[in-house]
This record gives structure tokens, sequence and C-alpha cells, in this order.
């Protein structure tokens, strides 16, 4: 296990792993964060093509991501990370659309989302409550609010003037 910290416009990212795959992402303060002792060793060199992936997001080039990763958890907790995965770049899905699409309720789709140990990765952000209300984000709702505005299209392509 290892670990590196690399900087963003929402602050310093933990990224965590083995032998190449990212099995973390952690924002400081995150919700659901392990314990520090649990990343291993700091290598700043490791998950090289992650830390060129995020950096191309948020200098908005990128749209996905597509690094080795693997998020274990509990089967209804991959689940609905699966569908999380499936939400495309600027727009959103509330939890209720997830708890049907896992047969589950939004509550506990809710609790799966915020176990999510792959921020931004696999894109929890992109899940919103009833009417797109912004809801709870392990990161902190500015967080949850700076990404989605990273995604939103440009005014003219939403058919606004502005």
């Amino acid at each position: 296990m290892e670990h590196l910290v690399t900087d963003s416009p929402i602050g310093p990212l933990t990224l965590v792993g083995t032998d190449g795959v990212v099995t973390g992402l952690y924002f400081p303060n995150h919700w659901t964060r392990p314990d520090r002792t649990a990343f291993g060793e700091r290598d700043d060199t490791a998950f090289p093509e992650a830390v060129r992936q995020l950096k191309e997001y948020f200098a908005g080039q990128r749209t996905s991501f597509d690094v080795p990763m693997q998020a274990n958890g509990p089967g209804f907790d991959r689940s609905v990370w699966t569908e999380i995965a499936k939400i495309p770049y600027g727009t959103t899905a509330t939890y209720g659309k997830l708890a049907q699409s896992v047969a589950g309720l939004p509550h506990e789709v809710g609790a799966a989302v915020g176990r999510n140990p792959l921020s931004i990765l696999v894109a929890c952000h992109r899940v919103v409550g009833k009417n797109g209300k912004l809801t709870g984000y392990a990161g902190g709702l500015k967080r949850k609010e700076f990404l989605l505005e990273l995604e939103r299209p440009p005014a003219a392509e939403r058919g606004e003037l502005w």
C-alpha cells in the first residue's frame, strides 16, 4: 500500500492504492477517510497517470477517467458505485433514480454514495437530491458545487445568453 498527495483547485487530494491500482481518493476532512496509517508509505511518484488525468479534468480537458482503480466494499455499495460511474459528465442523477436502478431505498443509496472511496474518479458529486438539490458530499458541499460547476456546459451550449 502506498499513497501520494497532489494539489488541486479544491485542496490537496490523497490517492491511495497498491501496485499502481488506485483504491482511494480522499479530501482533507473527508467524512469516510480511513486512518492515515492504512495508507502505507508516501510515494510522490506513485499513480502518475491518475495525477495527470486529474490535472486534465480540473483544466476542463477530460470528461472521464481511464486509470486502474478498484473500489472495495460490500456488494450493495459496489452496485451503487457502478451506477454512479454511468452518470455522464455534466449531468446529474438523483438518489431516488439510483435507488430504482439497484432495487434499494434512497437513504441506503445515500449511505453507499457517502462510502465511495474513489471520489471524483467515480463521480459521486453527480448524485443530487430531489429537484437537483445539493445534499451531502464526503468532501463538503462547497467541493460538490465546484465540481458540478466545473462540469457545467458553457452558457451557449445550454441555450442561454450568459
